[in-house]
């Protein structure tokens, strides 16, 4: 049982995002059904772990909090009963092993053979000229236009100049890229770092490390910076869990910066690694997120120093409601494949065009896949009802969440304004127990969610408590492609160029 929130504030949604312990509740409400002024107490006791908001809730974009969710939170299976064995070969090989020596294990062994590859096909289309995702090999043009976002311009500068105040020549020289590197397209989220570009936080100096952390804080809004640390800490916790800490921890990142940090010039930042990639573009006071991933595996930590820290239950639970609130006509025409591996998915082996393979699974949008094209599925967001188009703006609040708060604001009026054009479709089932896939899309952006089978996890079919999300802005709004001059445009690999390997002599 969940409890109404006694208060809608922003700080209040970040704080019962992360405090909630609904089997001890229950067992409360359950010991004081009946004596009204225990439960009146109990309510008061108890408010700030609530989970649910009220139906009557305001939930516009423009003024819900991190955790202004309409939907009830439904409990993720749990994960516990899926803990690896350790000691079977694949965990007792990794447990010694830092990033640099598991990374290459795995180039040399080519285990898992499947991931390895997959790899080979994203070094292929690393050798596409950027042309961005669009859903029939043409691009829409002029449809970013250049902007004030009300972005803290100075601040994030600030907080750039300052890490560079603090690393050495060297270390400088390694985080910096020219603005159309063919770098910014070279992010990955799988645990293995398969190109280690930039600076690796965990190799850094504490101070550098949170200064890093700083340009984080002072580029993203507070929500947004909050939703990066719990991925990142969800991280470390898997890594604890499956005894991998020098794989899998709170700063298992790389940072890279694009151009020179100005205050009225193009430049950007990029950080990536296991379960969360950012790409981060500014000019002036105008910025682009995108393309993002964001995942956890499992989506909460239930002890430890950040207990009670959860990821990505807001898109879920939203996206959830809003398939099933839609009429049966209408499900059957959102839903595009009745099965989480469905038969009729394209499955050629061909990993450069196939609907499903084991790392993305049902996600169309992944890392590498910049120039894919994505065909409109499902049923127009034209014909559904306000509150069904006011859900598809609250799923796509979380997804920009991100952005500083004017800039969030503009992107979500932005998607308000192709609304009648924009798609979803669905694959799987929506009872509240079912593992799902959906997608929202329109030419501005287009957002993915997905639950996964265990990666460290033990679980062979998809569950709730394992989420990759991708965020992506198609007809090259991606890495700010759409606001940038020729010259300025992502470059790609020659065929036969390689990015470099990590050198252990220079970290």
């Amino acid at each position: 049982m969940k409890f109404p929130s006694t208060t809608t504030a922003p700080w209040v949604g970040s704080l019962v995002q992360h405090s909630r312990h609904p089997h001890n509740l229950t067992v409360l409400v359950r010991l004081a059904c009946g004596i009204s002024c225990l439960i009146n107490a109990l309510y008061a006791l108890i408010s700030q772990f609530a989970i649910a908001p009220t139906e009557s809730q305001d939930l516009s974009p423009t003024t819900m909090g991190s955790g202004g969710s309409r939907a009830e939170e439904k409990d993720s299976p749990g994960f516990r009963q899926y803990i690896p064995d350790l000691n079977s070969p694949r965990f007792q090989a990794a447990k010694n092993q830092d990033c640099y020596e598991y990374a290459e294990n795995f180039q040399k062994s080519h285990n898992p053979p499947w991931l390895y590859d997959l790899t080979q096909v994203w070094q292929k289309l690393l050798r596409e000229p950027y042309k961005g995702l669009t859903t029939d090999g043409n691009v829409i043009p002029n449809l970013f236009k250049p902007q004030d976002d009300g972005v803290p311009i100075e601040s994030i500068v600030a907080a750039v100049d300052k890490v560079f105040d603090q690393i050495s020549p060297e270390q400088r020289e390694k985080v910096s890229f020219s603005l159309n590197a063919k770098e910014w397209r070279a992010w990955s989220n799988p645990e293995i770092l398969l190109r280690p570009l930039g600076l690796r936080l965990e190799d850094l100096d504490a101070r550098v490390a949170a200064s890093i952390l700083d340009v984080l804080k002072a580029t993203f809004s507070t929500e947004g910076y909050e939703k990066a640390l719990a991925a990142m800490r969800i991280n470390q916790y898997l890594g604890q869990i499956c005894e991998l800490p020098k794989i899998m921890n709170e700063l298992s990142y790389n940072f890279l910066i694009f151009g020179t940090p100005s205050k009225d010039k193009p430049w950007g930042w990029s950080l990536y690694g296991h379960h969360l990639c950012l790409n981060v573009f500014l000019h002036g006071p105008q910025i682009v997120i995108s393309p993002t991933f964001t995942g956890a595996e499992p989506n909460m930590i239930d002890d430890g120093p950040y207990v009670g820290t959860e990821i990505l239950h807001d898109e879920g639970n939203l996206g959830l409601n809003l398939m099933q609130s839609l009429p049966g006509p209408s499900q059957e025409k959102a839903q595009i494949f009745k099965l989480l591996r469905d038969p009729a998915m394209l499955q050629s082996g061909d990993l450069a065009k196939d609907r499903w393979n084991r790392d993305d699974q049902r996600h169309m949008c992944g890392a590498f896949r910049d120039n894919r094209i994505v065909p409109l599925e499902g049923i127009c967001v034209a014909s559904f009802t306000p509150e069904q188009k006011k859900l598809v703006l609250d799923i796509a609040y979380h997804f920009v969440l991100y952005l500083p708060d004017m800039a969030r604001k503009l992107r979500l009026k932005q998607v308000a304004d192709h609304l009648d054009q924009t798609y979803f479709c669905w694959i799987g089932r929506w009872g509240d127990d079912d593992a799902f896939y959906y997608r929202i899309q329109s030419s501005v952006i287009i957002m993915e969610f997905d639950h996964h089978s265990g990666v460290f996890l033990s679980n062979t079919e998809p569950e709730k408590f394992h989420v990759h999300t991708i965020l992506r802005t198609p007809n090259a709004g991606d890495y700010g492609a759409g606001l940038r001059s020729a010259e300025d445009m992502v470059q790609h690999l020659d065929n036969g160029e390689q990015f470099d390997r990590h050198d252990p002599s220079n970290p």
